[in-house]
């Protein structure tokens, strides 16, 4: 895994940490940790496969509507990409 140093944390903002991590029961470091994480991948993201079955489902699609779509589905292994 990758480390990464912060320099000239104001005295207030690390005491704030301290504390923070202190109320969740974890290290400052941990608590920085799940602050990092929490700010590039929020909870309330969808991913893309879940946007696309709920997408199915509000379609309401029969088993034989989906089996159509299984049948046209190219199923031949993807190509390696080559950049030259």
């Amino acid at each position: 895994m990758a480390s990464i140093t912060v320099r000239n944390v104001p005295d207030e903002v690390h005491r704030a940490i301290r504390a923070r991590a202190a109320r969740h029961g974890r290290s400052a470091e941990a608590e920085i940790r799940e602050i990092l994480e929490s700010a590039v991948k929020p909870q309330g993201r969808v991913k893309l496969g879940s946007l696309l079955a709920e997408i199915g489902r509000k379609a309401r699609l029969t088993d034989d509507e989906f089996a159509i779509f299984e049948s046209v589905r190219d199923k031949t292994p993807a190509r390696v990409v080559s950049f030259e």
